[in-house]
């Protein structure tokens, strides 16, 4: 692995990469909060063992990218993110790559797919959802409320105390387990204290909640004809199962994988299906 700071769209981005840069190249986008230690370092090595180039990256406003004024809401819009996706390609001066996104990060990859398909192998979304669609419009459930109740926790919190902060960000993604798998504490706690240590400013990561859809693109996903990968977990807390069915039904070319009682997460006990998946739709194209 291979961490480097990079100049892209006018800030800095913080980028990793994993394998041979002869191989063929794999990008991972985060959803939103997350910085790249979030996609677990095994398993970023054990795709790459799999004749695979992956780079993860900071987002903005988490990690070491550049971030800014917790509680702004008008730096940057989401295709600024799908830009710096794009500008993580140049810097690696890869012209064409696979792309992976979780959450918010699978809603990023659309946006490149649309804008871009001449750079996009394929695509493989896991736990995400249509960009720019309605949810009410399409009937489609929401976040757990429970969610939404632990989470108001954090207006109160110390957000200097490190001890406090990893814990209440470890019972948070144990809300994300699904009822197939054992919650991972040891790697939860792993990762959100490397996250705590290495964030320019951990608060910044709320920004991205105030990222909103586009109208734009409303009609646009359809447009998208890369071949994509759907990965989804029937016990989805954040973005029930519904919504991965939602973007088989309107991205034309498109496959689901359906993972039997995985929440919002990629558990240690899917990673053999989803890295099998993934370089099975990689090797495609």
């Amino acid at each position: 692995m291979n961490e480097k700071m990079t100049r892209i769209n006018g800030i800095n981005i913080c980028t990793e990469s994993f394998g041979n840069p002869t191989d063929p190249a794999v990008l991972l986008i985060n959803g939103a909060m997350n910085s790249m230690v979030y996609w677990d370092e095994e398993f970023c090595q054990r795709l790459a063992d799999e004749g695979r180039y992956v780079i993860r990256f900071d987002n903005r406003d988490v990690g070491r990218s550049t971030t800014y004024e917790p509680g702004t809401s008008n730096n940057y819009t989401l295709v600024d993110m799908a830009n710096d996706a794009i500008g993580v390609l140049d810097a690696y001066d890869i012209k064409q790559a696979h792309l992976v996104g979780m959450s918010l990060g699978g809603m990023i990859a659309q946006v490149v797919a649309y804008h871009n398909p001449e750079r996009i192998l394929s695509m493989t979304t896991i736990s995400s959802s249509l960009f720019g669609a309605d949810e009410n419009d399409r009937d489609l459930p929401g976040m757990d409320p429970r969610l939404f109740e632990y989470h108001a926790k954090g207006a109160t919190l110390d957000w200097s105390n490190e001890e406090a902060v990893i814990d209440y960000l470890v019972e948070g993604s144990k809300m994300l387990c699904g009822s197939n798998h054992t919650f991972d504490e040891k790697r939860a706690r792993k990762q959100t204290t490397q996250d705590f240590k290495r964030a320019n400013n951990l608060l910044s990561m709320f920004n991205h909640v105030t990222l909103s859809g586009n109208d734009f693109y409303e009609d646009k996903i359809k447009d998208i004809q890369v071949s994509t990968l759907v990965i989804h977990g029937t016990e989805d807390t954040i973005l029930p199962y519904e919504h991965g069915l939602a973007l088989v039904n309107e991205l034309p070319n498109s496959t689901l994988l359906t993972l039997e009682g995985t929440g919002h997460e990629i558990h240690f006990d899917d990673w053999d299906t989803i890295i099998n998946a993934i370089v099975m739709h990689t090797s495609r194209t």
